[in-house]
């Protein structure tokens, strides 16, 4: 199959192109290398891909002209490429642009594409609001800009599959983490301040947030499972992520044994929009996806620490 996935330099993105080049697709990416988050980390990622053969297109999906240069003949899109998180650097129209005008975009494109099988979007567990725990019928209360645009987003997505114009499916992802995630996400921040020495700059009351912390590799495993299920998942929205639930504070007491170390922290004022507790209910997934993750927080961070220390 020929798969055009956006975002793909990034965290998640750069993780679901390996592991289906490696199944025998043909894989084609777009990234527009945004500065969120360093850039060099980014061609890190890009450049492992194109070692593999992976080709990358440096667009942005905003840019409505840009659709005008991807490639003919998809069979699957996955659309990773959105602004993330809900740091106070980032605007209002940072959201808007680039998780609802660049998703119409695509759209314009995926919709003139015949040979496409189906549309996935990812999604996520912002989406239900400050207390995602939820199955998937329940109506969503996002509480920030991101939930927000991200969920007007799915819904641009889905609207097209209610209109029988294409075949579109959702993916909410609970708490990814693992190899490559952002500098500015949990794990990599932690490792990073316990192996440099660095005070870690904790939101205040976050230790007691719930999370369902899930690994990469889970969440790769419960994305790449709807190809093959066109008819299953049209229309539809899954919850992707494990039913494990941690609070913030086991998180940093799995990094702190791992690195057999004491983190310190630096008390910053909590955050408008910051979810109290994240339990993804998987019922619908592991029925109609046959979804079952599997990694434990230890070894998901085990293999983080490998990786962030070849960095």
């Amino acid at each position: 199959m020929k798969i055009l996935i956006t975002g793909i330099a990034g965290f998640i993105g750069s993780h679901v192109a390996e592991y289906l080049q490696k199944a025998g697709h043909t894989i084609i990416g777009i990234d527009n290398f945004s500065t969120y988050y360093p850039v060099d980390l980014k061609q890190k990622n890009a450049a492992v891909l194109r070692s593999k053969g992976i080709e990358i297109l440096k667009e942005d999906l905003r840019d409505a002209a840009s659709i005008e240069k991807l490639p003919k003949g998809i069979h699957y899109i996955f659309h990773f490429a959105a602004q993330p998180g809900i740091a106070a650097t980032s605007t209002f129209e940072d959201y808007l642009t680039n998780n609802v005008i660049a998703t119409q975009n695509l759209l314009t494109y995926a919709l003139a594409e015949k040979e496409l099988k189906l549309f996935v979007n990812i999604g996520t567990s912002s989406i239900y609001g400050l207390n995602a725990t939820h199955p998937e019928s329940v109506a969503p209360e996002p509480a920030s800009h991101y939930g927000v645009t991200k969920l007007a987003a799915e819904q641009l997505v889905l609207h097209n599959s209610r209109l029988n114009k294409l075949n579109a499916c959702s993916l909410r992802l609970y708490s990814v983490y693992g190899s490559r995630e952002r500098p500015d996400k949990l794990f990599t921040k932690l490792l990073d301040c316990g192996l440099n020495n660095k005070s870690f700059p904790l939101f205040t009351g976050s230790l007691t947030h719930l999370r369902s912390f899930t690994h990469v590799s889970d969440i790769v495993d419960g994305i790449t499972s709807v190809i093959g299920k066109e008819e299953v998942c049209n229309g539809e929205i899954f919850n992707i992520g494990t039913e494990a639930e941690y609070t913030t504070q086991e998180g940093v007491d799995a990094v702190e044994k791992l690195l057999n170390t004491t983190i310190q922290f630096n008390e910053l004022p909590p955050r408008s929009g910051d979810q109290q507790r994240t339990k993804a209910n998987i019922d619908k997934a592991r029925k109609l996806l046959n979804y079952n993750p599997k990694v434990t927080l230890e070894e998901g961070v085990a293999e983080q620490l490998a990786w962030f220390r070849n960095l």
